[in-house]
């Protein structure tokens, strides 16, 4: 076991008795590992849209600053009364990330993984130490940094996720918002490898030309004023009647049922006043916008909006099949699953109140990268 410092450093989320949120770092004993338990030395780990929800307590980035060695925020009374079941209660963030196992249990399974790379998801991992189950933990292919795997969980079996939820439903396409993101290309090469059809959205030419550029066939510019129409004849060259939709508020995914009806009544007599038999499922599975959503019942009578959540994938697909997906990641990490970040960050730097302002924006095709050790 490596000699390990008594204390190690973790990043909180609070929502205090006043009224705000306070970002901080923690000083916290170091753990013993249980005996199918290793602690891993946390070497990098991406902010992802789905760790600013926890970590900002749903306020704009730009709305932080300095309040000591933390960074603090004021919140709105609605957002008060959304997170009254937090305040008080320091919540470790990052979902996922990567890093060296530097102490483990007394199983073999455990005690295999000593001095390996590792990759998983599971919260509390823009720290410098984590305690997590041997289970849980994905080795990486001989030669990967823990930077190149520090994205394998979220976006890649999101994208594995929604290809898969496509087949099981019984679906031919797909439709992809917000696709310049770094999920969204991992998506482009993902359909590509698979033959799977897609329509992108994206919003400028600037994002449409970085996903041709990737070999993607269909690209959609949302500001364009031929969106629609350009966003039907997509939907009707890839019967792609499933989407999911990353910015959730707005017009969107309106927008989308309507332009799947029309592109459908291409091909299908209306039923009568009911519209056409084509079943219209968008999945709204991020929150880019906060804006309500927004729709004109214009589609027909057979559509589907709801939430698709990864983790409730993974439960309804079985440990089996899960396993499976997570193997193919691995094998795929430098290529159909790798990432680019636009910054590296290092643990004190996340408290920065010009890093929360930039990495606060959501932008698409920008991502941040943790670095505790740094």
């Amino acid at each position: 076991m490596t000699d390990l410092p008594d204390t190690y450093r973790r990043l909180v989320s609070t929502v205090t008795p006043e009224g705000q949120v306070r970002l901080s770092l923690q000083s916290v004993p170091m753990p013993t590992p249980g005996d199918d338990e290793v602690v891993i030395r946390v070497e990098a780990s991406p902010i992802n849209p789905s760790d600013l929800g926890v970590l900002l307590a749903l306020t704009e980035g730009d709305a932080f600053s300095r309040d000591g060695d933390a960074a603090v925020a004021p919140l709105s009374p609605p957002v008060q009364r959304a997170l009254s079941a937090r305040k008080g209660i320091d919540l470790p963030v990052g979902n996922e990330g990567a890093g060296v196992v530097v102490a483990a249990g007394s199983s073999a399974d455990a005690q295999a993984l000593i001095g390996k790379t590792v990759a998983l998801a599971g919260g509390g991992f823009y720290a410098e130490y984590r305690k997590v189950r041997a289970a849980d933990c994905m080795t990486v292919p001989e030669g990967t940094t823990a930077e190149e795997a520090a994205s394998s969980y979220v976006n890649p079996l999101t994208a594995l996720g929604m290809v898969g939820t496509m087949k099981r439903e019984g679906y031919q396409g797909l439709v992809h918002t917000a696709a310049a993101s770094n999920l969204g290309q991992m998506l482009v090469k993902l359909c590509k490898a698979d033959g799977v059809p897609l329509v992108n959205i994206v919003r400028s030419e600037t994002q449409a030309k970085l996903l041709r550029d990737l070999g993607a066939e269909h690209v959609v510019d949302m500001t364009a004023d031929d969106f629609m129409p350009k966003l039907i004849d997509a939907i009707a060259a890839t019967n792609a009647f499933l989407a999911f939709d990353a910015v959730g508020g707005g017009k969107l995914a309106g927008q989308i049922l309507a332009a799947m009806e029309q592109a459908a009544l291409r091909t299908q007599r209306a039923d009568g006043p009911y519209g056409s038999r084509q079943m219209k499922q968008v999945y709204l599975y991020g929150g880019l916008s906060s804006a309500p959503t927004e729709f004109n019942r214009g589609f027909g009578m057979r559509w589907r909006m709801g939430g698709w959540l990864l983790t409730y994938f993974l439960e309804d697909v079985g440990a089996t099949e899960a396993k499976a997906l997570r193997e193919r990641v691995s094998r795929e990490l430098k290529t159909t699953f790798a990432s680019k970040y636009t910054q590296r960050i290092p643990l004190a730097g996340v408290l920065d109140p010009a890093n929360i302002a930039a990495y606060g924006k959501r932008a698409t095709g920008e991502k941040y990268l943790v670095t505790p050790q740094a």
